[in-house]
């Protein structure tokens, strides 16, 4: 049984795009000063420190132990997973236009696959879905290249679109409801796992520790994971998963935004029109049908 939504749920997608959307600006800031699964592993281990103190000191309800696995294998799905695969993409030399095209198709997946948990899509949220998609294709239109691309990089974002996901979509139906600090403890224990094997096997471990990597790992592990994971949880918590993941569809749109106002990064028309459509689209995933009668 769901709990009843917090008194501030309404604003949890506002905060969830702001947050998610500067995740793209965290990598231009820290991928240069370390390689993508040893920046992940440190990351993953920050959260786990800063959730570990705070499920102590905050006396945190552990969950039943027969939901762990199932908390640990939505956390490796969702986490390491698709953080892995985008991260590792980009670094393999796709463009970040690419990845987020790829990525956010990740709203018509799961309306595809939305029955498998029992949900059904209606045909104005797969217009408008189909809208947000254009919309999403709009924004990044400008930096798609395919110059330099390889196929390992394109299996690595199309990976992290389906662990992704897969992932939402497990967590939805198998643990739905937990603590967030004590249930990311266990979600990035296991990412970390998973994580740091790979990044000693594949990377050379290097790290600039430079002020800019500072604030990219700190960005990542209080706000990107501390409050945007634990936000997503509480959207997934309380609402229909293809109506969650509609909201990545504004990913691009905001974070077009940020990269032009941080690093004056071309925003133009084509854009700027994209986010309006990607934005209608969002509108009508979510709207609430009109009462009968």
């Amino acid at each position: 049984m769901n709990q009843h939504p917090p008194k501030y749920i309404h604003l949890a997608p506002y905060v969830f795009i702001l947050i998610w959307a500067s995740g793209y600006v965290v990598a231009k800031y820290g991928l240069p000063y370390a390689e993508p699964l040893t920046f992940l592993s440190l990351r993953y281990a920050g959260v786990l420190l800063f959730m570990g103190i705070l499920a102590v000191t905050m006396r945190a309800p552990w969950p039943a132990r027969n939901a762990w696995p199932h908390i640990a294998i939505a956390g490796i799905l969702m986490q390491a997973c698709y953080l892995g695969g985008v991260w590792c993409a980009v670094k393999l030399g796709m463009p970040a236009g690419v990845a987020a095209l790829i990525v956010n198709t990740q709203p018509v997946l799961t309306a595809c696959l939305g029955p498998l948990i029992g949900e059904k899509t209606e045909k104005r949220q797969w217009f408008g879905l189909v809208l947000g998609m254009l919309g999403v294709g709009l924004v990044v239109a400008n930096k798609i290249s395919v110059i330099g691309m390889s196929s390992a990089s394109i299996l690595l974002a199309v990976f992290a679109l389906l662990t992704m996901t897969v992932g939402t979509m497990y967590q939805k139906k198998k643990c739905p409801s937990f603590d967030v600090r004590t249930g990311q403890f266990i979600q990035f224990t296991a990412s970390l796992i998973l994580t740091f094997p790979l990044a000693l096997y594949f990377e050379s471990q290097t790290v600039q520790w430079t002020p800019q990597f500072f604030g990219a790992l700190a960005w990542s592990v209080f706000v990107l994971s501390g409050v945007g994971i634990s936000v997503l949880f509480v959207m997934i918590r309380h609402g229909e998963a293809t109506k969650v993941t509609s909201y990545m569809y504004l990913v691009p749109p905001v974070t077009a935004g940020m990269a032009w106002l941080m690093f004056n990064e071309r925003f133009t028309v084509t854009a700027m029109i994209g986010m309006v459509i990607a934005v209608a689209g969002v509108a009508l995933v979510v709207k609430k049908p009109a009462a009968k009668g």
